[in-house]
């Protein structure tokens, strides 16, 4: 069934899955704080829209893909938002990655509103995005994902893991595993090449192997090319495996790997690397061990 779809935030990831609802058939409006961002959807049956209460007016979904949980609220909640632009009984899904109380405290919000919400972060960096592959981690209740599902799946492969708030879970715990491997294969390529080998070489003979991994394949290649275009930039990684630690400490957890690993992506972020991908972290491991950059 086609619907009418606010899509706010088309940024690197933003953009192609808002691409992906139009081609879908659905009637997307899209806005982004740059303009310039959103005007190449034009060709995919996708209007811009002024404002983002422009985007949600009258619309049966919203889609919020923006930066960060302070972002998200300035424009659901704050003055001139979003939530009373909407129709009793609409649904917000938001998929930017943002923290568990936010999603929570959003979804107590829509509640108030009369609308239905869902949290939904997403994995696959832009590769996913442009493909329509993405991993969608959805949080809320069975009848709001049961609403989400179609829209979801235009742009990924949804799943329902419990209620608001889970979906921003899941993805800390992707961000976890993602940022920890990043640094453990970063720390690979640094020790091969010190020792003379070739590093894509080792690269190939281990694919297939229990250390192959979707970071081996993209990451580790990107590291031996030195080839560092955002795809996931830094300082978002950082972002992420800071919430992650702040929500384990609300749950009594110490997790001691994270820890890790959040203090040398924050270490890469203050060299001044954090609006490159996140596996430029190779160059914070070179320069601990005073290894030349390239």
């Amino acid at each position: 069934m086609a619907l009418t779809i606010g899509f706010l935030g088309t940024g690197i990831m933003g953009a192609p899955m808002a691409r992906h609802l139009g081609r879908a058939g659905h009637a997307v409006r899209a806005w982004n704080r740059s303009p310039g961002k959103a005007a190449a959807l034009a060709q995919d049956a996708v209007s811009l829209a002024a404002d983002p209460r422009a985007a949600a007016q009258g619309a049966d979904v919203v889609v919020c893909m923006l930066s960060s949980g302070p972002v998200c609220d300035e424009i659901l909640l704050g003055p001139g938002g979003v939530l009373p632009a909407m129709a009793p009984g609409g649904l917000l899904v938001v998929m930017s990655s943002i923290p568990v109380e936010t999603a929570q405290r959003q979804a107590a919000a829509a509640a108030e509103a009369g609308l239905l919400y869902v949290d939904a972060p997403v994995s696959g960096g832009e590769r996913g995005a442009v493909a329509g592959t993405l991993a969608i981690m959805a949080g809320g209740s069975p009848e709001a994902f049961a609403r989400a599902e179609p829209v979801l799946s235009a742009m990924g492969r949804p799943t329902h893991v419990g209620p608001a708030g889970c979906g921003q879970l899941a993805k800390l715990a992707n961000q976890a595993i993602v940022a920890s491997t990043i640094v453990t294969v970063a720390e690979a390529i640094t020790f091969v090449e010190r020792g003379g080998a070739d590093p894509a070489k080792v690269r190939e003979a281990l694919l297939g192997g229990f250390a192959d991994s979707t970071i081996l394949k993209q990451h580790a290649l990107r590291m031996i090319e030195r080839d560092f275009a955002p795809g996931g930039p830094a300082k978002y990684q950082v972002k992420d495996t800071g919430t992650a630690l702040s929500h384990a400490a609300t749950l009594g957890l110490t997790l001691p790997v994270l820890s890790l690993v959040d203090g040398l992506f924050s270490e890469m972020v203050a060299e001044g690397d954090g609006d490159l991908d996140h596996s430029a972290v190779i160059r914070a491991l070179q320069r601990r061990n005073g290894l030349p950059l390239r």
